[in-house]
């Protein structure tokens, strides 16, 4: 890697070389091969006072994280999720677009456009009627977007993902605060936001203009007031008031941006009953229950649970909930019952690193696959030493049992929810929000032992320097924390590409076939049962109208409830108006084929590619 990237590799080297001036309280020691540049940054080095240091170590990392979340920011085109945030965040809804008849791209596109007349009280409104998601961020992008002009006409995209973007970067510090508070050291803090700058999975959820970077905020916020929880409990002091006022607001701005916060809060529930067990075994059960520490944290429960009960009655009067999550019901069968196992699995690898393995180029996905396992391999190791190691610490074993039973009862309860209730939350990789911050904690408590490691850790092999080495290849401490680091920064470049976390839909694509293979009017048909497949056709039109093409397809959108044949006589009716000829594109159409369809010639699509999200057959459609 040195001799790929010398220059960057140097740098990076240099700059993070600047936590062991107050991670330990000597000075380290300077290089005797090295030349006067080395010694510049040396002297620099030890000279800057630690007042300037704290806070030019976080601007690096915010700046970095920064950086990577603004890049390509809208390279990408929305998705179906994205654009219910627009058409909401507008106040406006879905219900305006036009069923069972063909309608031009600006007609489908009406809900993106501002709406002057709309109000928050709109916003609220259409989201406890038509959605299944509290109102608090999309109130928030309302007062946003106001701010950024128009694009065509259409609501701004990079404005409604900036703010995500920003909102992720503003978690970064959020992370250093959770990591120094948790364990009491500033290294553990800085490498904590470090690794949130450029962890994949952040860079993942902050590029899309949804509310899961805001609830990483609360998220982290909540296992902050949760740390100071604990140690009061050890101390058998109170929890400070302003604490539990602070907790209790912050769950209560977690659960109004999305519900799933909730499970969040059950995690925490979890890691409290574990405390509370272990207090009683060295005191009787009714003091325990009476202590200070306890009263108030029962006052936050009680808070917290007030807050909840508000969103009950939303949640019980929306008519689309059920609809809405189709499809992360569904039964299993053979090896589909292991699948949620492997989709957990893969969401915590691409936390940390995420290279191209979903590219469709084979010769990407294999050396990325084998650079990432063979990556795995390497660190998993070091960094499990690095949380045993930890716990071997008196000081630091109970905030590392707080967070491991923060993660670990997560993933149960994901598991819960898949295998006994039917709800596959794994499928949904942005649903782990709930237990991210606690697994990017625990990577910065473990990178602070790789370090500073103590003797337990050392190798007692020598490397060709004469330094004793870490794990395996005779990578030492600081070169494996260099070198973690910079896997994540590669992950995060990856996203930023499109080659990571890619998105489910590719209308871009769509349009280029469509416009390449159709000379002829084109009428693009699909079924239609919630918003979401309105969604995927606005990403058709978007991409129509942004290109300025000169081809204007129309679209009918046929709706089905139970009957698949309501949609097939919707497709008929609608053909019998239009002129031939025209080039019928019939997209992620699940119905039966009209007779008026059969009339046309089938185009054999074998030889066309394949698009992300959009399942077609062209039908051309001539004159009688």
């Amino acid at each position: 890697m040195r001799v790929i990237f010398p220059g960057a590799f140097y740098f990076y080297r240099k700059i993070i070389s600047l936590l062991p001036a107050y991670a330990t309280h000597s000075r380290p020691l300077p290089d005797p091969n090295s030349g006067s540049q080395h010694k510049h940054w040396y002297n620099w080095q030890t000279r800057l006072s630690p007042s300037w240091l704290h806070p030019l170590l976080n601007l690096m990392w915010l700046i970095i994280g920064i950086s990577l979340r603004l890049t390509n920011l809208t390279r990408k085109p929305p998705w179906t999720d994205e654009f219910a945030t627009l058409v909401f965040s507008l106040g406006n809804t879905f219900l305006g677009v036009p069923l069972d008849q063909a309608i031009a791209p600006d007609t489908l596109l009406q809900p993106l456009q501002p709406n002057l007349t709309a109000s928050i009280g709109d916003v609220v409104h259409n989201l406890a009627t038509q959605d299944s998601h509290p109102p608090l961020y999309f109130v928030l992008a309302y007062l946003w977007m106001k701010l950024f002009p128009t694009e065509g006409g259409l609501v701004s995209l990079f404005a409604a993902r900036l703010l995500p973007a920003i909102l992720g970067a503003a978690s970064i510090p959020c992370f250093y605060v959770l990591g120094r508070i948790a364990f009491r050291s500033q290294l553990v803090g800085h490498l904590t936001a470090a690794m949130m700058a450029v962890s994949p999975y952040g860079v993942f959820l902050a590029q899309e203009a949804r509310h899961y970077a805001l609830a990483i905020l609360w998220v982290t916020g909540s296992l902050t007031c949760l740390v100071i929880a604990t140690r009061h409990i050890q101390n058998r002091t109170p929890l400070p008031i302003w604490v539990a006022f602070l907790w209790i607001g912050i769950n209560a701005l977690g659960i109004a941006t999305h519900y799933f916060f909730t499970l969040t809060l059950c995690t925490e529930a979890v890691v409290l009953i574990f405390l509370a067990w272990l207090q009683w075994q060295t005191s009787s059960k009714f003091s325990l229950l009476f202590s200070p520490p306890w009263r108030r944290i029962y006052a936050v429960v009680t808070g917290t649970f007030v807050a909840g009960l508000i969103w009950i009655p939303t949640l019980l009067e929306n008519s689309n909930r059920g609809t809405l999550t189709e499809w992360i019901r569904g039964s299993r069968v053979g090896l589909d019952w292991l699948s949620p196992i492997f989709q957990a699995l893969g969401t915590l690898i691409a936390m940390i690193s995420l290279l191209p393995v979903e590219s469709s180029q084979i010769l990407l996905v294999i050396p990325s696959g084998v650079v990432m396992l063979s990556f795995f391999i390497w660190a998993v190791p070091i960094l499990l030493r690095g949380i045993k190691i930890q716990l071997q610490q008196p000081e630091n074993r109970m905030m590392i049992q707080v967070f491991m039973g923060v993660v670990i009862s997560a993933i149960a309860l994901f598991f819960i929810f898949t295998y006994f209730l039917g709800i596959d939350l794994t499928r949904g990789a942005r649903y782990n929000f709930v237990y991210f911050p606690a697994i990017v904690v625990l990577l910065g408590a473990s990178l602070a032992v790789c370090w500073h490691p103590p003797k337990e850790l050392m190798e007692s092999e020598q490397g060709k320097n004469g330094i004793k080495s870490i794990g395996k290849w005779g990578i030492n401490g600081k070169k494996a924390v260099m070198l973690i680091w910079l896997m994540g920064f590669v992950s995060a470049v990856t996203v930023v590409c499109n080659l990571g976390y890619q998105k489910y839909y590719r209308p871009d694509l769509f349009v280029q076939l469509i416009q390449q293979v159709s000379p002829v009017p084109v009428l693009i048909a699909a079924t239609h049962k919630t918003y979401v497949h309105t969604g995927e056709m606005m990403g058709v039109a978007r991409e129509i109208k942004l290109a300025n093409s000169l081809q204007k397809p129309l679209f009918v959108l046929a709706h089905q409830d139970q009957d698949p044949n309501t949609s097939t006589i919707a497709l008929e009716n609608t053909l019998k108006t239009l002129p031939r000829p025209f080039d019928l594109w019939l997209v992620n159409f699940y119905a039966p084929v009209a007779e008026t369809v059969k009339s046309c010639v089938m185009s054999d699509t074998q030889s066309l590619p394949s698009v992300d999200g959009y399942e077609y057959k062209l039908y051309h459609c001539q004159k009688s």
